[in-house]
């Protein structure tokens, strides 16, 4: 996969493109580490001037959040329902953090910047041994919710093997579609509205409407 986004010398660029666009592959070759459905912070300090610029895109809360969302029946803190449901998710802030990144402080397009995330998601590429022991250590977790199950398992519930190809065509056309209209891609439209069906399945409260009021 290094082969794939590595910029000709020569081509230019700068420290952000480079961390833009690696964040966006890492969402396709290490999820654990990085992907489109969290959030972050950067700290960009260029290097011809003085003070430090920070985009905080961390997740926030969805409209329907309430304090007491996360208590059980006898006034506890249920561990669980905060951590592995669909009221735990926040509404995600990677997409637009990452795209402000490159229009304040970027030379590249954000297209260009996700073109090797895109082919590295529809071609696939070889699942490394540390990859296929993420995914086995949370197996269990894994198979709870059928989209997760779908994308991490092969359809007899077993775990691809180091070094097989592992295609994500489904996040290959999520990643496509914010090449070719943007931020909104992503925030409005199907994307927004395919989250908010998924999490009415299963209880979560995040619409369409919080996505498009993400800042």
């Amino acid at each position: 996969e290094t082969k794939i986004y590595r910029r000709r010398v020569g081509q230019g660029g700068n420290g952000v493109d480079g961390a833009v666009t690696v964040g966006f592959v890492l969402a396709v070759i290490r999820p654990r580490a990085g992907n489109i459905g969290g959030g972050g912070f950067m700290l960009v300090k260029p290097a011809d001037r003085n003070g430090v610029t920070v985009i905080d895109y961390r997740e926030t809360a969805p409209a329907a959040a309430h304090r007491d969302m996360f208590l059980d029946a006898d006034g506890n803190a249920d561990s669980q329902a905060s951590r592995f449901t669909h009221r735990s998710a926040g509404v995600p802030g990677t997409v637009a953090g990452l795209a402000m990144a490159l229009e304040r402080a970027g030379t590249i397009s954000l297209a260009e910047a996700l073109t090797p995330a895109i082919a590295l998601a529809a071609d696939g590429f070889p699942a490394s041994a540390r990859f296929v022991d993420s995914i086995a250590a949370y197996a269990e977790r894994l198979h709870t919710w059928p989209a997760t199950e779908k994308v991490f398992f092969n359809a007899d519930g077993t775990v691809c093997k180091p070094g097989e190809i592992f295609v994500q065509k489904d996040l290959a056309e999520t990643l496509q579609a914010i090449a070719d209209k943007g931020t909104d891609a992503f925030y409005r439209g199907q994307t927004a509205a395919l989250i908010e069906a998924e999490m009415k399945r299963h209880g979560g409260v995040m619409t369409a409407a919080d996505l498009a009021a993400y800042a």
